[in-house]
């Protein structure tokens, strides 16, 4: 969970250690090339040795700010859809985020390994499981959509099991991990041709250069 130090102020929802928010296109899994707002929050009890964002992995180092006032940022901007991101965000009561962003009329996207508890409302959950803390039953049953990263051919067979796992109307997602981008995409294109109940996911904004 967070540090003893935070613990008590982050225990309500009404403030988050926010890394980033930004406006922008979602780059992976279902809803690529769509706009977003993007709620990126501290915080990470899993540490992937590939991560591509461990600033979010303390939260202590990043400013607790109220949710009215991050939703107040999101209504400077057109955005009708909000991806919840992280880190982890499934470490954090996000039922109050939800409601002020509901009472807007916005929809709502949760990105989320799952290690922590289900809170909010939520229009969309991608669950992108890792290996080294597999997510809570709860998880499972909500994903809209089950995104993969692969890092090594020993992710393909983490992957079947998390899909085992799944709803049958999850969307399934395999996704080669960035810096590995040359190595595996051939591999998971000929995976997906083998198995093709998954789908291949791409991190277009980075092809795109964009946030």
């Amino acid at each position: 969970m967070v540090g003893a130090s935070k613990e008590q102020e982050y225990s309500d929802g009404l403030k988050l250690p926010l890394v980033e928010a930004f406006y922008s296109i979602q780059g992976e899994g279902f809803h690529t090339g769509k706009a977003a707002y993007f709620i990126r929050i501290g915080g990470c009890d899993i540490g992937c040795h590939w991560c591509d964002s461990k600033v979010t992995w303390e939260p202590d180092v990043h400013p607790l700010v109220s949710v009215e006032d991050i939703v107040a940022e999101v209504e400077q901007t057109p955005a009708r859809s909000i991806v919840v991101t992280g880190g982890e965000p499934s470490l954090y009561d996000l039922g109050f985020l939800c409601r002020k962003l509901k009472d807007r009329g916005m929809a709502t996207y949760l990105e989320t390994a799952g290690t922590g508890e289900l809170t909010g409302q939520w229009d969309w959950v991608c669950l992108s499981p890792k290996c080294e803390s597999p997510p809570e039953d709860v998880f499972y049953r909500r994903a809209d959509e089950l995104k993969v990263i692969i890092f090594d051919h020993a992710d393909f067979q983490w992957a079947e099991e998390a899909a085992s796992r799944v709803g049958k109307a999850t969307m399934l997602y395999l996704q080669p991990e960035w810096s590995r981008y040359r190595d595996l995409i051939g591999p998971i294109t000929d995976y997906v041709k083998q198995h093709p109940r998954w789908q291949v996911s791409l991190q277009a904004h980075k092809f795109m250069h964009i946030p």
